[in-house]
C-alpha cells in the first residue's frame, strides 16, 4: 500500500481555532504514516513553530486573490512532492479550486469550521456552492453545517467529525495578572461572533459583588472597530484593574493551569477548540448555547443562551460561588472531551473519509 500523502492549506497561521485544528491534524498525521504537508497562502504567524519538523512546509506570500505566481509555486509542489490529498481549511477553499482548476491530479476536501456559514445567502452563498463542486468531500465541525452543506450546497460526500484538542506546548511566558484561583480566561480572537462585548456586561456585573476576580481575553487582536469597542467598554466602565488583554499567545496550557474558569459568550460557533482545550485542561467552564457546544458540555448548568448578558452573569455567579458545581462541570467536561473528542476518533474517520 503506498504512503498516503497530505497537504493542509490555510491563509495564515495566526491563532485561531482554525489553524490550531490544521496545526493539530499535521502534527498527528505523523503518528498514523501519513506524509504531512503544510501551506499557507498568505501569512504565517505564531502556530508555523509548532509544526513538528517532519511535516514538510511552504509558504506562497500570496498578494492577491488570484496570485498567479503563488499558484504555480504551490502546482510544482504539489507536483513534485505527489501530493494525494489537499485538505483546504475554511477560507482557502477558493484558492485551493483554482489550483484544483489549473492541476486536477489530487482529491481535493474543504473543511468547513464557520458556524455562521448556514446563514449565507446571495453571492457569497453561490460563490462557495459553486466551489464546493470542485470538491471530493466536505469535512463539518458539527452537525448543523453538515445539513447545510448536504442540503443547500448540494454535496453529496459530506461527514461530520468532532474537533479534537491537543497540548504540545510546554512553553510557560504568559503571567496572567490578578489573584490566584480568580481568574476567568476567554481564549478567542477578538471577532464579532465571538461577542466579548455580552460577556464584558456580563462580567461587569459579576465584578460589583466580586471585585477581586479578573477576566483575561486571550486572542488575536485585528485593532479594528470591534476590537476598538471592546476597549471603549473597559476604558468606560472603569475595569482596567480587572479586565486583561493579551492579543495571541501560544502557550495555552500553561494559560488555562493558571485560570479558574473558562468561558465563551459566542453569538455564532462551529465546534470551538478552545472549549475542548478547557475541557481537556479540567477546567468548569460557562459557554453560550451554540454551534456544537451543547455536545460538548453536558451540564446544564454550563450552558445559557447567547446575547443575554444579564442571564450569563447569573450563570457565572453560581459557578463563582459553588465550589462543588465547578468541579463537577469540570470532571463531566474533562471526561466527554477524552471520550468523544479524541485525536485517535478524528483521524480513524477523516482516513475513511479520505478513500471513499
Amino acid at each position: 500500500m503506498k504512503e498516503l500523502k497530505v497537504l493542509q492549506i490555510t491563509d495564515s497561521l495566526n491563532v485561531g481555532g482554525t489553524e490550531v485544528l490544521a496545526v493539530n491534524m499535521a502534527n498527528v498525521f505523523l503518528d498514523y504514516n501519513i506524509s504531512s504537508h503544510f501551506c499557507t497562502t498568505r501569512q504565517e504567524g505564531f502556530l508555523k513553530d509548532k509544526l513538528k519538523k517532519e511535516v514538510r512546509y511552504i509558504h506562497l506570500k500570496r498578494k492577491s486573490t488570484l496570485d498567479f505566481k503563488a499558484l504555480i509555486k504551490l502546482k510544482k509542489y504539489i507536483k513534485k512532492n505527489q501530493i494525494h490529498i489537499v485538505h483546504a481549511h475554511s477560507t482557502s477553499l477558493f484558492f485551493a479550486c483554482v489550483l484544483k482548476m489549473m492541476y486536477p491530479n489530487f482529491k481535493l476536501f474543504w473543511h468547513n469550521h464557520t458556524g455562521v456559514n448556514v446563514n449565507l445567502s446571495g453571492l457569497k452563498f453561490y460563490i462557495i456552492k459553486f466551489l464546493t463542486k470542485f470538491t471530493s468531500g466536505i469535512v463539518n465541525v458539527n452537525e448543523e453545517l453538515a445539513v447545510w452543506s448536504k442540503n443547500r450546497l448540494g454535496n453529496k460526500n459530506v461527514i461530520q467529525v468532532n474537533n479534537f484538542p491537543l497540548f504540545t506546548d510546554t512553553d510557560r511566558f504568559t503571567n496572567l495578572y490578578g489573584v490566584i484561583n480568580k481568574r476567568i480566561v476567554c481564549l478567542a480572537a477578538l471577532r464579532p461572533e465571538k461577542d466579548h462585548l455580552n460577556l464584558l456586561e456580563a462580567f461587569n456585573i459579576v465584578q460589583n459583588k466580586f471585585p477581586d476576580w479578573t477576566l483575561h481575553l486571550i486572542g488575536k487582536d485585528y485593532n479594528n472597530e470591534y476590537s476598538n469597542k471592546i476597549k471603549r467598554y473597559i476604558s468606560n466602565h472603569k475595569l482596567k484593574e480587572n479586565v486583561f488583554m493579551y492579543d495571541m499567545c501560544s502557550d495555552i496550557k500553561n494559560i488555562l493551569e493558571q485560570a479558574s474558569i473558562g468561558v465563551l459568550s459566542s453569538e455564532n460557533e462551529g465546534l470551538p477548540i478552545s472549549l475542548l482545550e478547557y475541557g481537556l485542561a479540567n477546567l468548569p467552564v460557562l459557554t453560550t448555547d451554540v454551534g456544537e457546544c451543547k455536545k460538548v458540555i453536558n451540564h446544564h448548568k454550563a450552558i445559557v443562551v447567547p446575547k443575554r448578558s444579564d442571564i450569563f452573569a447569573k450563570a457565572l455567579l453560581e459557578i463563582i460561588e459553588g465550589n462543588l458545581l465547578r468541579k463537577e462541570i469540570s470532571d463531566s467536561l474533562n471526561k466527554n472531551v477524552i471520550s468523544f473528542f479524541s485525536k485517535e476518533n478524528f483521524i480513524s474517520k477523516i482516513k475513511k473519509f479520505y478513500d471513499k
